[in-house]
């Protein structure tokens, strides 16, 4: 045990008497913010519903109710992959539960099996879509398709803007949310604009949000354009208990309440904020997890990190540690295969990364975790918790205890414990509203980037309004079109007119930078997650499973992490394509389209080795600039490395959508306060190359259009302004 070490009480939630006409499995019942969710849908007044409750208390149920009772289509959207197929597995089991009259039809559909089911049924994607959206009254995907099709990026010229929006928008009537608090401001302004064009295009469409934690500037810039929004929020309407006894457990038990967390005992590990330290302690304390599964015997347990090498590393280590107890050990991590992936969940040990904290239902006992923030702290450890019990070969299995061990910077273990008024007492017991309250004012919060929806927002907004204007469909969305424009101009508080004025600058600068048509910078803005100009093709040597092997990762992770050997793109789609043959299963290549350089994954480094990118020029006018711009000849330094050379010169051509501040990167990340992986690098120029920490730092894409709109602030005091 850890010396700072508290007790977290378990959750109670309240169950109420089932709403007349609602259909339940035997024996059940429905928790008090399920059917105040279910209540809120059906209310013809109300729009939007934010539903906040705990992680663990049935919000998935809460969201798929409306289907269950055989009504209603519903789009369901899910951060990560992973979190859809496990939705999807949990939606069927209730199906089998409740027997709905009309047997609804899941269609789950991502990126990838989109293009395998395409190529199979010799379709284009659009029809695939819509055929597969078609089939279903559930149909589950991700928030970047949803974007895509919404914007017309499966269509080809001729076809009308609303050839798939049109239909999917009006066969569906609730489109569901979940996780939303996993995406940051780009992701947002998104949803909201897709929300628009199907409120200014149809009439009587709902919205489900569901989040934890819930997010009160877009519950404000949704109300700004005329939605209807309430909030299920059960901690305010004090529908959840935390009993200080098994007694006063049992005792709500008895008055209709139910568990939904159970007790659970965090340990604090202070750590050197060095970037082995998680890694080190963890082998060497290895024995704690043998301990726990020799102790409590039918234990399962997850290790989540913040750096796939790390994790890369310690799954042979722990592998080898707990074979001779006949004890498994999975891993699930961006760069895991999906077979992988899917296995670790039966394993008595996985290790992974944010692929794993974001929702996925995990069976577990004890957890060690890292963190970057307040946010990802509580989320990752809210895995814990969930399940007294799982199943195994017929046999329920029980738990018995909760361990959590938090590896966290000793800067957050001194605010919280040390002091004339310790937040937290050693060895005390609380309650988690009060927990995550202390998390949250003592832990780094990341920045919300509130001034991105004004400054970048509406581009996204332009261009639907530019769609609405076809001719093939400007007669029937004439009306539709003023309205949609008046909203986005309410929401983002700026004028379309100003934002296609800044699309037609950027796009002049492009033009006399590259000299051909095309606009990088606008298009970044009106892309979901932006654009990949630094992902790489990799064909990983240590996956098992051939057809898994063929992987995208950015080029940094691969410069500070992998031993690789450079392939041309021909041998390594030769070899996709050979594999795909060999096997007899299609493999998606889609993805592999805009790939900067291809190569093989031999192993993961066991120290991690510098770089930095380089320009060859002057950086200082272009960081006194303080705009977004397009860089040509950015390249890569890193002496130790016998194949950089080819990636350099190939970099060196792009035209890289970028922000460059005259800062290094430790500070700029500190004092904006950036997320965990945020994309921004260091940089040195012709004057600066030989320094030992480079004294630029550059962002693309995405982040460079986010790090623009903190850019007054840098720019108001000259070098003295920071974030606190």
């Amino acid at each position: 045990m850890s010396d700072y070490r508290i007790t977290l009480k378990p959750v109670y939630s309240q169950t109420v008497p089932t709403p007349s006409g609602v259909k339940l499995p035997e024996n059940w019942l429905l928790y008090w913010h399920q059917v105040a969710t279910l209540e809120a849908l059906r209310d013809p007044t109300i729009d939007v519903v934010f539903n906040t409750a705990m992680t663990g208390d049935g919000k998935s149920l809460a969201a798929c109710l409306e289907v269950l009772q055989g009504e209603g289509y519903a789009i369901f959207l899910y951060p990560t992959n992973e979190l859809a197929r496990d939705q999807e597995t949990q939606i069927k089991g209730y199906i089998e539960k409740f027997k709905p009259a009309n047997n609804p039809r899941i269609v789950r559909i991502s990126g990838a099996e989109l293009e395998i089911y395409a190529e199979n049924e010799g379709l284009k994607k659009q029809a695939a879509i819509a055929t597969r959206t078609n089939q279903a009254e559930a149909f589950l995907t991700n928030p970047d398709i949803f974007h895509y099709l919404h914007r017309g990026a499966y269509l080809t010229r001729s076809d009308s803007p609303d050839k798939l929006w049109g239909r999917i928008d009006k066969d569906f009537d609730l489109f569901i949310f979940d996780e939303f608090h996993v995406f940051a401001a780009p992701q947002i302004a998104s949803v909201i604009n897709t929300m628009l064009l199907i409120k200014s295009t149809n009439r009587r469409k709902k919205f489900l949000f569901l989040s934890a934690t819930p997010n009160l500037e877009l519950i404000q810039r949704l109300e700004t354009a005329g939605f209807r929004c309430k909030q299920i929020d059960p901690l305010a309407e004090n529908k959840y208990k935390f009993p200080d006894t098994p007694e006063e457990g049992k005792q709500l038990e008895n008055a209709g309440w139910r568990q939904v967390s159970r007790t659970i005992s965090l340990n604090f590990i202070p750590l050197s904020p060095s970037f082995k330290a998680s890694e080190t302690w963890l082998r060497d304390n290895s024995n704690l997890i043998l301990e726990q599964f020799q102790k409590f015997p039918g234990s399962k347990g997850a290790i989540i990190l913040n750096s796939i090498a790390a994790v890369k590393r310690l799954v042979p280590f722990f592998q080898e540690l707990l074979q001779p107890y006949n004890l498994t050990v999975g891993e699930n991590t961006g760069l895991s295969g999906k077979t992988a992936k899917e296995l670790s969940l039966a394993a008595d040990l996985v290790l992974g990364t944010s692929t794993i904290d974001v929702g996925v239902d995990f069976k577990i006992n004890f957890l060690m975790f890292e963190s970057s923030d307040a946010g990802n702290f509580i989320q990752r450890l809210g895995r814990l918790g969930r399940h007294g019990s799982y199943e195994r070969d017929g046999e329920e299995i029980r738990f018995e205890t909760f361990t959590a061990y938090a590896l966290v910077p000793n800067f957050l273990v001194e605010r919280l414990f040390q002091g004339d008024s310790p937040a937290l007492q050693i060895n005390g017991i609380c309650d988690r509203p009060t927990f995550h309250n202390t998390i949250t004012e003592n832990y780094r919060r990341i920045n919300n980037f509130e001034g991105y929806y004004r400054r970048w927002g509406a581009v996204q907004s332009f261009w639907l309004f530019y769609q609405l204007g076809d001719r093939t469909i400007q007669q029937q969305y004439a009306e539709s079109r003023e309205k949609f424009r008046q909203a986005c101009e309410q929401v983002f508080n700026t004028s379309l007119k100003s934002v296609a004025g800044h699309i037609q600058g950027w796009a002049k600068e492009w033009r006399q930078l590259a000299g051909k048509p095309g606009n990088p910078i606008a298009e970044d803005a009106a892309s979901f997650r932006g654009s990949s100009s630094l992902q790489c093709g990799l064909y990983d040597l240590s996956e098992i499973q051939e057809t898994e092997r063929f992987k995208t990762y950015d080029l940094p992770g691969i410069l500070s992490n992998l031993e690789i050997e450079v392939m041309t793109e021909a041998a390594f789609m030769r070899s996709l394509k050979e594999t795909a043959s060999r096997i007899g299963e299609p493999i998606p290549k889609g993805r592999f389209e805009y790939c900067l350089a291809f190569m093989k994954l031999r192993s993961y480094r066991e120290e991690r080795l510098n770089w930095k990118f380089t320009y060859s020029g002057d950086l200082q006018p272009i960081a006194d600039s303080w705009k977004v711009q397009v860089l040509s000849g950015i390249g890569i330094w890193q002496p130790d490395n016998s194949w950089v050379g080819e990636i350099d010169k190939r970099l060196k051509k792009q035209g890289l959508v970028c922000y460059v501040l005259r800062r290094q990167v430790a500070e700029v990340r500190m004092r904006l306060r950036l997320p965990m992986h945020f994309q921004v690098y260091p940089i040195c120029d012709q004057y600066s190359v030989h320094d030992a920490t480079a004294p630029y730092s550059i962002a693309f894409g995405q982040s460079a259009l986010l790090i623009d709109t903190l850019a007054y602030w840098l720019r108001s005091q000259g070098d003295e302004l920071w974030i606190a």
